[in-house]
């Protein structure tokens, strides 16, 4: 069956006439949040012909096989079977709900690249206060300062009837991760011939704008704490990076801050930003590629395109598995993907285009965001040529007992080298688990003391 981008037409409209869209929707509109739309604003049915089931609330109940706090989110779904595998047999049969860049990944890699496909299980869940916030937020949430300032939201989604690009990316920078939470985010940069190097990375994180029953005003125009601390390879030992994300990026950018032991000194980084490169990369990444895109988003013109059914990745339990060394997932050229679990999902596709007068090293990006959870899942990004050069995927899994998405792993290729980067995977070391951070916690001042203890 072709694959059918849905257009939404009035928010289209009104992106294309102001320039910038006014977020608040009518009380009427926003009405449809759990009836027709989900607490968060996807499609609540089903799709045309029931391959996407309705949404029925998701999955909150932690299944026998998980051991409790802290403990690592095993696979609920142990029996599902593959409904079918893409390979370059059968890719023509199945390209057009891939995108351009899941298509170049098969065309690099035609005896190796698979995708198996799994019944679509619509997991997602957040908690109630989330819901009740994003309900507020639609009838109150805008963009101010050309689209890098939150005004009017708190807690939930700030625009989940969005109308134009930037809003749908909001979404994402501001979706549900837990309060407070410490994980590790080890990367390894893969060699052409599938060797790589571990770099241990552990973050602190404190989402400010997520606590329940805080008020805007409370915020200070933080939105996110983040200490990211390096534990390996000994020549990295120890280096620090301290973020602290901005509501109103107009009125204070993003404040970041490097340590290096060598140094010993915490000094401002203000080139933590942009297309710099990200840590220990290898020139794999950009620092806004984490988390699949994150930062200001003034670079770049945005425009929402609509939805669109893509086989993405989705309840990666399985790639997740304590069971797995890192060297089981890691192959030549790309993931293990017999591995990678992949579902049919509604996405919403968002186009960003370099602004004249700016610089990038990507010329081009194209977002596939999950409609479900506003997480990222797929990224086509293109070079100065207009020509695509990386893919990112982003795998992930419910965290069922909290409940909100939490991201498994992220990948991205480039299709020039033909090397590729992994990141957040923590298979050999603990989950990621809530932790309670204070803004304290986060003070340069108390980060710079702890650093040269």
């Amino acid at each position: 069956m072709k694959s059918r981008i849905l257009i939404a037409a009035a928010g289209v409209a009104a992106a294309l006439f102001s320039g910038l869209a006014p977020a608040k929707v009518a009380p009427e509109q926003a009405a449809r949040l759990g009836k027709d739309l989900t607490p968060v604003g996807a499609e609540k049915g089903a799709n045309a012909d029931g391959s996407i089931p309705a949404w029925s609330g998701g999955y909150t109940q932690a299944p026998p096989c998980y051991k409790g706090a802290g403990a690592r989110y095993c696979d609920p779904f142990p029996d599902d079977k593959t409904l079918f595998t893409i390979g370059k047999a059968n890719l023509e049969q199945y390209k057009a709900r891939l995108t351009p860049g899941q298509v170049a990944l098969f065309a690099k890699y035609p005896d190796t690249y698979k995708m198996n496909v799994y019944a679509t299980r619509r997991t997602f869940a957040n908690p109630q206060f989330v819901y009740d916030a994003t309900a507020k937020n639609a009838v109150s949430a805008a963009l101010g300062g050309n689209g890098e300032a939150l005004e009017g939201a708190i807690t939930g989604i700030p625009f989940p009837i969005p109308a134009d690009g930037m809003e749908a990316i909001w979404n994402h920078k501001v979706r549900f991760r837990d309060t407070g939470a410490q994980r590790w985010n080890n990367q390894f940069a893969v060699t052409v011939g599938g060797d790589y190097n571990l770099v241990k990375i552990r973050e602190d994180a404190y989402f400010v704008y997520n606590t329940p029953g805080i008020k805007p005003a409370d915020l200070n125009n933080k939105i996110l704490y983040f200490l990211q601390l390096t534990t390996e390879p000994p020549r990295l030992a120890g280096t620090l990076l301290l973020v602290h994300e901005t509501m109103d990026q107009v009125k204070e950018p993003r404040g970041a801050w490097q340590y290096n032991p060598g140094q010993r000194r915490l000094r401002r980084a203000p080139n933590v930003a942009y297309d710099n490169p990200g840590t220990a990369s290898d020139g794999l990444r950009t620092n806004d590629q984490l988390d699949m895109f994150n930062g200001a988003m003034d670079r770049y013109d945005w425009k929402l395109v609509g939805k669109k059914e893509v086989f993405v990745p989705a309840n990666a339990y399985r790639i997740h598995s304590e069971k797995l060394k890192y060297k089981d997932i890691i192959k030549k050229g790309h993931l293990a993907q017999d591995l990678a679990r992949y579902e049919l999902r509604r996405v919403w596709v968002v186009d960003s285009n370099l602004k004249k007068g700016t610089n990038h090293l990507y010329k081009r990006r194209t977002f596939y965001v999950d409609e479900d959870s506003w997480q990222i899942v797929a990224v086509d990004v293109y070079d100065a040529r207009d020509q695509l050069w990386r893919v990112q995927e982003g795998h992930s899994v419910i965290a069922y007992d909290k409940p909100y998405q939490l991201p498994a792993l992220e990948t991205v290729y480039d299709l020039q080298s033909g090397r590729y980067l992994v990141m957040a995977m923590n298979n050999e070391d603990t989950e990621t688990a809530t932790k309670t951070f204070d803004a304290e916690y986060f003070n340069p001042a108390n980060v710079a003391k702890q650093a040269t203890k």
